[in-house]
């Protein structure tokens, strides 16, 4: 086929590829269209493959046409994209639709002229990655923070017992529940419902926050009450609820004492507290050694951001929104219409969350963008020694022999590749630019502040 092309940058990481099919291709390919249908298609008064053509195309002449129309772009546009010559920039996002303009008629006498428009993966223009200075801050574990861990330990190997009947519920106590929202008749609002909810009173470990309203309430007692919530309220902003709750269990909880005997429930190989102790403090420090790389990189990568600014294409925010909406539905143990639901089924709601998210998506992209450039840049690879390794420590983790984990690390090779060049890149960056350590910071504070 006789194809010519001409590709034209658009705003927005768009292109447009406009293609032009010699009129000679045109009718061949229409004639093989007539001559096919002529072999298989069967009308009153004609045999079975005895069509003459031109009844056929006084018959069914416009519908041919659009046929055809259809089947030659589709083959055109295939026979461009598949050529391994066509630049890499030129073509569509995988996610990316590609749009007919202007609707193109077929004419059997002239060439065929017809262009399509759609999203490209973005230019990336990185100005500067090397000579940056970033400053974090001054942090290191202490008694705060280690003791911090001991008394989430208590609370896992607290003891729960039943309170007395006619006990009321206070904060600290283990409490199960039944809750819905109403409308204003009372009745439930669909979808709202939740059955068997237990948490800790006073904990705020409730999307509705209804801790206070719950505390002096009673074993199978029933309470309605209507709560307004702030504009700043991250689920329900300037909203107000009318809430339903059944107290259906109330149990108080027995902590611990913080002695060698909790240390030695938790695991045998800590013979004393200050065992459990050092334990916490090594583990904290590793932990707070990947935080301070993470706070590194990602100042380093916003100020790289600030100065390579990149044309993310709606295509590619739209399908990170997506997953994100999906791997929210995951999390919550549920699928993405039902999701919607837990959302009341409101429109508002859902692309009211969607919109919370798409400052945090887009610079995720970007980010995603420059490291992709900058390890094809740096010629960034994975090596069989950098495999080989990565096999032992994914069989040290699991327990697993190198031939057990075989099989597996064969199916996600391509990503650990993936892995493997994107840390090599982000030591660079480290090794490359200047890190001052400023003022100092609490532990807990610094953790808090990235989560």
């Amino acid at each position: 086929m006789n194809i010519s092309k001409e590709v034209t940058k658009l705003e927005k990481s768009r292109a447009k590829l406009s293609l032009t099919i010699g009129k000679d291709d045109v009718r061949s390919e229409y004639d093989e269209l007539i001559t096919n249908y002529s072999k298989s298609i069967q009308l009153p008064g004609f045999r079975k493959g005895k069509v003459p053509r031109d009844v056929l195309v006084r018959k069914y002449g416009d519908a041919l046409k659009e046929e055809a129309l259809g089947k030659i772009i589709e083959k055109a546009v295939g026979l461009i994209l598949d050529d391994e010559s066509f630049p890499r920039e030129s073509r569509p996002l995988p996610y990316a639709r590609p749009e007919v303009q202007d609707e193109p008629k077929l004419d059997l006498d002239t060439d065929l002229q017809f262009s399509l428009v759609y999203d490209v993966l973005p230019e990336v223009k990185i100005e500067k990655w090397q000579g940056l200075t970033v400053e974090i801050p001054d942090v290191s574990i202490g008694d705060e923070d280690i003791n911090k861990e001991l008394e989430a330990i208590r609370e896992r190997n607290s003891v729960v017992l039943d309170k007395a009947d006619g006990e009321a519920a206070a904060n600290g106590d283990v409490v199960t529940i039944n809750y819905c929202e109403c409308d204003d008749s009372g009745s439930a609002l669909p979808g709202s419902e939740r059955q068997d909810f237990t948490f800790t009173l006073g904990s705020g470990h409730n999307i509705y926050q209804f801790d206070d309203e719950l505390a002096g309430m009673k074993k199978d007692e029933t309470k309605e009450f209507t709560k307004s919530y702030p504009a700043d309220n991250k689920d329900f902003p300037g909203e107000t609820k009318k809430l339903k709750v059944t107290l259906t269990a109330l149990k108080l909880k027995k902590l611990p004492e913080l002695d060698d005997d909790l240390a030695q429930d938790v695991d045998e190989k800590y013979k004393t507290l200050d065992d459990l102790k050092n334990n916490i403090r090594q583990r904290l420090e590793k932990d707070l050694e990947n935080v301070l790389r993470s706070t590194k990189l990602n100042k380093l990568l916003e100020q790289i951001r600030e100065s390579s600014p990149v044309e993310i294409p709606e295509s590619m925010l739209s399908m990170e929104l997506d997953s994100r909406w999906k791997n929210l539905a995951q999390r919550l143990n549920t699928d993405p219409n039902g999701l919607y639901k837990m959302m009341g089924n409101s429109p508002e709601k859902a692309e009211a969350i969607i919109e919370s998210w798409k400052e945090d998506a887009t610079k995720s992209l970007h980010t995603r963008l420059i490291l992709e450039t900058l390890i094809e840049d740096q010629k960034l690879e994975a090596s069989e020694e950098d495999l080989a390794l990565e096999r032992e420590k994914m069989a040290a983790e699991s327990g697993a022999s190198l031939e057990d984990i075989k099989q597996y690390f064969e199916q996600v090779k391509v990503y650990i590749e993936e892995n493997i060049k994107e840390q090599k890149l982000l030591d660079i960056l480290l090794e490359k630019n200047t890190i001052k350590t400023g003022k100092k910071e609490r532990y807990i504070d610094l953790v808090s502040n990235i989560r």
